[in-house]
């Protein structure tokens, strides 16, 4: 934890920050945190430092923003300096927790999650990456996930008065949108998260971890069920065999018109919008659908989570700051504000009055994460499972392509010794 002269509080470079002592001439202590660009309005943060300030008189907040380009490494050098000077509290990607947990860099906060920020309603996707073992070191802040942007006058068009509760009502609306010179969806070959959640409605797995080894699982007959409802899905539609969701970019296609459906986040329509305004009344959402209709599909939980470097000096600071983040007030006001979902799902009433977030933290309750270990950002790096999906979709032997890939995995997921 750094303590600072009050002299060099007032010409900090930070965002938020501002001059002044305590009552009787004690000097409050700084709390370094690092969070990433746009994660929150300039806005809320104010409001939020003015709020903690004000009922933590003995602490001050330094809040500094970082870009994503080159976090990894500049997050792993601030945890290797032991000198005091670094961030007391850092906002990281959910997925990205194991790559810091690894080596004791980080705090455990495991007593605290228990005792004071409901750890037991938080959402499993957020949750899950942050855990290592027993220990709990990244504390879910807030999500996004992908859900189903529709066209409200080709659903029209198509008789479809309802969106879709299940995966085979799904289908069956994607075939009939999908006639006239119209896509009943777009779906790009290698959309791998959203396989992703197919693979874990049906029980399956990415990868699992057996007798402390991760191996490959692509090639369970579970997972093989998701990718063949995926091949289904993907052929109603002209999204390329060889491609991701990005080349080209997802919202492009769909601005151009003929398109019934994508899955996105929410806030793609945005995008939509601006590249074609004669849409802005014709966007709906929903959630993936599940395989009933009692609960909506599996889908992968983005996100981000706070976390605490073992190496500050004031535990007790930093913790209190994360606290009143993730906490109901400011958790719920956050999402609000950014359209996010919050961290517990006991919370998602509070974004009920926006469809797309609604739609979003519906699906967000069966929200999951890559498996959890440092290695999984070397499959990733080079992804075998777009691969596999693209010779699957091409007309591949799925069993063949999928023990392929699961061998694949299983080479990358192996430690360095």
């Amino acid at each position: 934890m750094r303590r600072r002269l009050l002299a060099l509080l007032c010409v900090t470079g930070s965002l938020v920050s501002a001059c002044g002592m305590l009552p009787g001439g004690h000097e409050r202590k700084t709390v370094t945190v690092w969070l990433m660009k746009d994660s929150a309005s300039k806005e809320f943060l104010r409001r939020f430092t003015e709020d903690f300030e004000r009922t933590h008189k003995d602490l001050r907040l330094d809040i500094h923003i970082q870009e994503w380009t080159g976090i990894v490494d500049k997050v792993r050098a601030a945890l290797k300096d032991d000198s005091g000077d670094g961030p007391d509290v850092i906002e990281v990607g959910n997925t990205q927790v194991p790559l810091y947990a690894d080596g004791g860099k980080l705090a455990d906060l495991t007593l605290e999650s228990m005792r004071d920020w409901g750890k037991d309603r938080w959402l499993p996707g957020l949750a899950q990456p942050g855990k290592d073992g027993n220990a709990q070191y990244g504390i879910p802040w807030y999500a996004a996930n992908r859900v189903v942007i529709y066209r409200k006058d080709l659903f029209e068009a198509a008789g479809i008065t309802r969106p879709p509760k299940t995966r085979e009502e799904w289908l069956a609306d994607t075939e009939k949108l999908n006639a006239g010179g119209n896509q009943g969806i777009y779906l790009a070959g290698q959309d791998w998260y959203t396989l992703s959640g197919f693979v874990w409605d049906e029980g399956g797995d990415l990868a699992r971890q057996k007798d402390y080894r991760w191996e490959g699982a692509l090639d369970t007959p579970a997972a093989l069920r998701g990718m063949d409802f995926y091949r289904r899905l993907q052929a109603l539609g002209r999204g390329p065999a060889d491609a991701d969701e990005e080349h080209p970019p997802q919202a492009g296609v769909f601005a151009g018109g003929k398109v019934a459906q994508i899955i996105a986040v929410p806030g793609l329509a945005q995008s939509i919008v601006r590249q074609n305004p004669d849409l802005k009344d014709e966007l709906g959402f929903f959630p993936v659908p599940g395989k009933t209709a009692a609960r909506p599909g599996a889908v992968f939980t983005g996100g981000s989570d706070l976390v605490v470097p073992a190496s500050t000096e004031d535990q007790f600071a930093a913790t209190a700051v994360v606290g009143a983040l993730v906490g109901a007030k400011w958790d719920t006001e956050l999402a609000r504000t950014m359209n996010y979902v919050p961290n517990k799902t006991t919370l998602a009433g509070a974004v009920a009055g926006e469809e797309g977030v609604a739609a979003m933290a519906a699906g967000a309750a069966q929200g999951r994460a890559t498996p959890s270990t440092p290695q999984w950002a070397d499959v990733e790096a080079d992804n075998p499972i777009k691969e596999y999906m693209t010779r699957v979709l091409q007309g591949a032997d799925p069993a063949t392509e999928a023990r392929r890939a699961s061998a694949k995995i299983t080479a990358e997921l192996a430690p360095d010794v």
